[in-house]
């Protein structure tokens, strides 16, 4: 099985583990804070160990690509709660008047 076997690639800001709700940047994320393989387990219960790995070795194989994708994903999120902030405010200064 090659390891690109276990993702869904989505969209350039979504790659899912198959079988899964989780995206691989969650599980990166974790692993960049210097979480071992078995302490990402507790965060996702429900993702086996095999998973896990394979989306270590896919990071640590296409290292570039990956680090690019994860910059896309950070740049969304940060648009999401930009506009989600955005529409926070607009609905305050209608209530307002």
């Amino acid at each position: 099985m090659d390891v690109q076997d276990y993702f869904e690639f989505i969209d350039e800001t979504s790659i899912r583990i198959k079988g899964h709700r989780v995206y691989i940047d969650e599980v990166l994320e974790e692993r960049l804070q210097g979480k071992e393989p078995e302490e990402i387990l507790c965060r996702f219960p429900k993702l086996p160990l095999e998973k896990i790995y394979a989306t270590l070795l896919y990071y640590e194989a296409n290292k570039t690509e990956v680090e690019a994708y994860l910059e896309r994903v950070k740049e969304e999120k940060r648009k999401k709660e930009e506009r989600k902030n955005g529409t926070a405010r607009l609905l305050r200064l209608q209530q307002r008047n």
